[in-house]
């Protein structure tokens, strides 16, 4: 719980927030004119200062070196919910990872959280992805976390990145005191340097003239204006893309940012089920981010094929979504509706016609080479294969080129047990590739335009909600305007929810939200207090909220005196957790 910290703005563990002192801090930031430490108890006993809106008070404290026990943690850890009691202002409370909950640290009624073992973990891929989870799920959500001494303009990126909110520039001070010039890439002696590649105040002065005070100096700016690039990064939903390429200068830092990737649970918890930018997929790496996996997981555990007709697998399109591409345009006047289109692609693996629109089919670009690398092949051949599995068709025809996609194609022909047909000449939109298409479907029943639009809005329904919410919320259904604005009705006509195309979902009324509540498909409910909400839904306000609730998700409001429908601002356990903030986005709602 705080009174002083709130976070405004999330991108996956990264957030933007405020520290609510009488000037207030954005952050992430730099901590060090803010602070004030109460001392350490292991050289003499300390009364919590009576402290006050303008700094953060890190109350009495012991710290602990990387690797201490549990136990020993625990035996020496001292009463942070009587210390903060007693000050005035915003406080933070030292905790190690080793034990970020000892001594009841971890429900202290503080506003941030000081690592005191940061120094032994940061520059240690492992030690520190597991650090940053260990605390980030130990303490509230809503609550601070400060690392000391180890930022960096090169480094704090992929802090941030992992959830850090505060630093500091004792390290950029200390390097430039040893003549050390940091940037964004890397370090430099002084003495190696013939010009000065900053233009920042410090450095404009005669190379000659620049000692190590003025470096010192200019070591501070650095970190200062990396942190208001990552700021910016944030806000736009970008800092993964900006992580992806400032990690390669330092090996630890890209072993960091993988590790975290290995560690799917905590960050596909903390990733929004959709952004307002465009995804951007320029390294190997991009297959492991949260909403590539997400997707990938969702469509080959979740979507279920209800055409009758075989698969046609088509190459992906440089124009989102494929359908308005020139290419695809090709492929649907060939396939008249006789047989059901999926596409192939790197790094996202399978995407059904029904999902182009589903974030981020729609919303990634991707480096082309014309060459696949054995990891991409790997990861759609993967997706291909349990696709194909989990769903029934009468054959498969591959309409794609020799390249990558093809030698895909014929790895997932060898373990599934569906024949394969391959149409393409040269390339898939000549005249003769083309002609085979048409040729390979010669007799095949067409499906209506109707049962296209059906079997849309149920193939989102599987994706947003869960396996099967498709059939259960939407058995009988009328769909009225035109794709990709669909409306979905009932038989009487009322309207249950409409398809946003921005990022293929769904948005619910109070009708359809009630029928999700009835049907048997797998809800995200926010149970809250007895309250009415009008436009938004507090965090405070919140009694329970369903694990799997994402940011960005459509959820269910209900509490004694409500019933509502919104979307999810906060992941359901930061929904509990937290104190202060937006939980939901409410579009309507009704007084019960």
């Amino acid at each position: 719980m705080t009174d002083y910290f709130e976070v405004h703005e999330r991108d996956g563990a990264a957030r933007l927030g405020e520290l609510r002192l009488d000037s207030p801090l954005t952050t992430p930031a730099l901590a060090d004119d803010v602070v004030r430490d109460a001392g350490s108890l292991w050289n003499a006993e300390r009364d919590a200062p009576e402290g006050d809106d303008s700094t953060l008070t890190i109350l009495p404290h012991r710290a602990y070196p990387a690797g201490t026990r549990e136990e020993v943690v625990d035996a020496f850890a001292p009463d942070y919910a009587e210390s903060a009691a007693a000050v005035d202002g915003p406080t933070a409370a030292v905790i190690t990872s080793d034990a970020p909950s000892a001594g009841g640290a971890a429900e202290a009624l503080v506003d941030a959280y000081v690592l005191s073992n940061a120094q032994g973990v940061v520059g240690h891929a492992a030690a520190f992805a597991e650090a940053a989870m260990d605390v980030r799920e130990a303490v509230p959500a809503d609550t601070a976390l400060y690392l000391s001494g180890v930022a960096t303009p090169l480094n704090v990126a992929t802090l941030v990145y992992a959830g850090v909110d505060l630093v500091d520039a004792k390290r950029a001070r200390v390097k430039g005191s040893q003549g050390k010039y940091l940037t964004d890439e890397g370090e430099r002696f002084l003495e190696d340097l013939d010009e000065l590649p900053c233009s920042c105040p410090a450095c404009q002065v005669p190379r000659e003239a620049f000692d190590r005070a003025a470096c010192e100096e200019h070591n501070v700016n650095a970190l200062e204006a990396e942190l208001r690039r990552v700021r910016r990064r944030v806000r736009e939903g970008r800092l993964r893309d900006y992580v992806e390429g400032q990690a390669r200068h330092e090996q630890w830092l890209t072993a960091a940012f993988r590790e975290l990737d290995q560690q799917y649970g905590y960050v596909e918890e903390r990733a929004p089920v959709a952004r307002n930018n465009e995804l951007a997929a320029a390294t190997s790496d991009t297959i492991r981010r949260p909403e590539i996996q997400r997707f990938a997981q969702r469509v080959s555990e979740r979507y279920v094929n209800r055409f009758r007709n075989p698969l046609v697998l088509v190459p992906c399109s440089a124009r989102k979504p494929y359908s308005e591409s020139q290419s695809h345009g090709q492929f649907h006047d060939a396939i008249q509706f006789r047989a059901h289109l999926a596409s192939m692609t790197s790094p996202i693996g399978v995407v059904p016609q029904e999902l182009e629109l589903t974030y981020p089919a729609q919303h990634y670009d991707t480096v082309v080479t014309g060459r696949w690398s054995e990891d991409e092949k790997q990861f759609v051949a993967e997706v291909l294969r349990r696709y194909l599995q989990r769903n029934d068709y009468p054959r498969v025809i591959a309409h794609v080129p020799a390249d990558g996609y093809r030698e895909i194609c014929e790895r997932v022909e060898e373990q599934v047990d569906v024949p394969f047909e391959y149409t393409v000449e040269d390339h898939p939109t000549t005249t003769e590739s083309i002609g085979n298409l048409m040729s390979a479907l010669d007799g095949e029943l067409k499906y209506t335009k109707r049962e296209r639009q059906h079997n849309t809005v149920r193939a989102i329904a599987d994706y947003m909600l869960g396996d099967g919410a498709g059939d259960d919320l939407f058995d009988e259904l009328n769909t009225r305007s035109r794709y990709p604005k669909l409306q979905v009705r009932d038989d009487d006509e009322e309207l249950l929810a409409t398809m946003v195309p921005t990022y293929g979902a769904l948005a619910f009324t109070l009708a359809g939200a009630r029928r999700w509540v009835e049907s048997d498909a797998p809800t995200k409910t926010v149970e809250i207090d007895a309250f009415v909400p009008q436009g938004s839904v507090l965090a405070p306000g919140v009694v329970d909220a369903d694990d799997d609730i994402r940011v960005g998700d459509e959820v269910v409001v209900e509490g004694p005196s409500a019933f509502a429908v919104g979307r999810a601002e906060m992941h359901g356990a930061e929904m509990r957790s937290s104190t202060r903030g937006i939980a939901v986005d409410v579009r309507h709602s009704e007084e019960l």
